[in-house]
């Protein structure tokens, strides 16, 4: 991977952390996902409109498919995540979004359609269960003393940041192709898809207007802050799938969980800080291991 690669891999991981975090305080649902998509319409309207004024124009039936797709990818992604937010801790929900994901992808490729794998790769399996152990509470969940509601919220965040996963996975894949096979501008893709997203949340944030008016005058600050920042870090993500392979950028990205296990566990103040540091790190290696072998 080239080194360019891997600093826009870092500076992602630390913008990617840093919006999750201000989502997990928003403590917002799709209306919060609605909020943000509004503010990042019009914050990054200059910018959307400069580069595609001479692009969109000649987009074809292809083009138009995979803007479609990622929206409704990055709809479930985000009201999901937003959900295991509301339901647990983010050092519980944000290492398994980001360790599932390659996991889950390794799996499939081995269980259904025959590809090999290396010690290193089933090593790296290990480390990403054993991650989710220490991420899940460790040798405390066998406890009869554990407590009860800690580890029922434990298992929501499980759940959650499991499911999460599976659509980062599909959403990673869907926009590396259109950004590195369709050469497709990683900025217009990110922002005409947010169009989608805001047509899928519409209903959403029009159910009940009285409560929507209310989150929003709540969470304001928050989504503006997601809507300013976590385009940018996607954004680095997909100019570093067109440097490197897909194979090496996804595991890499894993580094952002260390980031967010630092710093949310620290600002949020939630527990088990060191236990989940740690199993963070153990998820992130996996990860690598994963993509070595």
């Amino acid at each position: 991977m080239p080194l360019s690669a891997f600093a826009l891999i870092l500076l992602a991981g630390v913008i990617h952390a840093s919006w999750n975090i201000a989502a997990k305080k928003a403590n917002g649902d799709a209306r919060f996902a609605f909020q943000s998509g509004v503010f990042m319409a019009l914050v990054w309207a200059p910018v959307g409109i400069t580069l595609g004024w001479s692009v969109v124009p000649t987009w074809g039936m292809k083009e138009w498919g995979f803007i479609a797709l990622s929206g409704v990818l990055h709809v479930f992604y985000y009201v999901i995540l937003l959900r295991g937010y509301r339901k647990s801790d983010l050092t519980v929900v944000y290492p398994l979004a980001r360790g599932s994901g390659p996991l889950l992808s390794s799996l499939v490729a081995i269980l259904f359609l025959g590809e090999k794998i290396s010690l290193v790769g089933v090593a790296g399996i290990f480390g990403v269960v054993l991650g989710v152990f220490l991420v899940a509470g460790g040798p405390r969940l066998f406890h009869r003393k554990h407590d009860l509601i800690q580890r029922e919220r434990v298992q929501k965040g499980i759940r959650y940041g499991v499911l999460t996963g599976a659509f980062i996975a599909a959403y990673t894949v869907t926009d590396s192709y259109a950004v590195k096979f369709l050469a497709m501008s990683p900025i217009l893709l990110d922002y005409m898809s947010n169009f989608v997203r805001l047509a899928l949340l519409l209903p959403a944030a029009l159910q009940d207007r009285a409560t929507t008016a209310r989150m929003w005058r709540e969470q304001w600050k928050y989504a503006l802050l997601v809507a300013a920042i976590s385009p940018v870090s996607y954004v680095l993500v997909l100019y570093a799938v067109q440097q490197a392979p897909i194979s090496h950028v996804a595991p890499a990205r894993e580094v952002s969980m260390l980031f967010a296990a630092l710093i949310g566990g620290h600002l949020l103040r939630e527990g088990d800080r060191l236990l989940r540091l740690l199993g963070a790190l153990f998820i992130a290696a996996g990860v690598v291991a994963l993509a070595l072998g």
